[in-house]
Parts: C-alpha cells; structure tokens; sequence
C-alpha cells in the first residue's frame, strides 16, 4: 500500500504544475499582445517619420522659391531642354561656338548642354531664352555686330 505522504506529495506537485501552466498561459497572451502593440507602434513611427521628412523637403524647396522670388521677382521660372537646344541650333544653321557667341558661352559648353552632361545656370536660361526667340537672319546679324 502506497504510503499517504507519497501520495499527498504527488497530489500537490500535480495542482501546483496545473496552476503554473495557467499562469503561464495569461502571461505568453499578454506577452503576444505587447509584442504586436510594439509591432504596430513602431509601423506608426515609421510612417510618422517618413510624413516628416517629406514635409521637411517640401518646406525647404518652398523656402528655397521664396528665396529665389525675393531676389528675382520679376523673372519667370525658365525650363530647359537639351534636345530643343540642338533642334534650335540646327534650325539657325549656327555652329556650337557660334551658337555660344550669341548665349555668351563656349561652344563646349553649348555641346555638353546638349549631351546632357551639364545644366545651364538660371542667368544663362535668361540669355538662352532671349537667344530663342531669333531666327536665322537676326542671329547672323547679332554674330556680325560681336
């Protein structure tokens, strides 16, 4: 006959196992649910920042054209094209140099503004737009007067 101490004890050990594994099971749920709190926490910061960068860009570049208003109200904002740049070279019948001649630049720099390998400045839009408007006699005329 098994002694009453043994059983007792293994009684105990078992009730005890039983109310741990409950425990435990209350804390993994409240642990899963933290975790995907945190998860979610964090897809909102990261969401929030990117919003921040982006509003921060978006006032620089508006600052950045109110600077560039205030110092030149009067001029309009000038666009560039590299392929109307040679189209308008061709049309005049005019080599690069002389084509820079008019602009007031090289005739490398009128190549590489054509290539795409550089960028007019915006006081060298101004001259090309004034260039733009000339046709083939004008500008033989205004390369005879430089």
């Amino acid at each position: 006959m098994p002694n009453i101490a043994s059983i007792l004890k293994a009684e105990i050990s078992r009730v005890a196992r039983k109310e741990v594994r409950a425990e435990i099971e209350t804390l993994k749920k409240a642990s899963f649910a933290h975790r995907a709190l945190i998860a979610e926490l964090r897809r909102q910061v990261n969401a929030l920042e990117k919003e921040l960068r982006r509003v921060v860009k978006d006032v620089a570049r508006s600052e950045a054209t109110i600077d560039s208003d205030d110092k030149a109200p009067t001029s309009t904002k000038r666009r560039f094209s590299a392929t109307r740049l040679a189209a308008h070279r061709a049309k005049l019948g005019l080599s690069a140099a002389s084509y820079g001649q008019l602009v007031g630049v090289s005739g490398q720099t009128i190549y590489h503004w054509e290539q795409g390998k550089a960028r007019p400045r915006t006081a060298q839009l101004e001259s090309l737009a004034s260039v733009r408007d000339l046709g083939p006699r004008e500008a033989a005329e205004r390369l005879a007067t430089r």
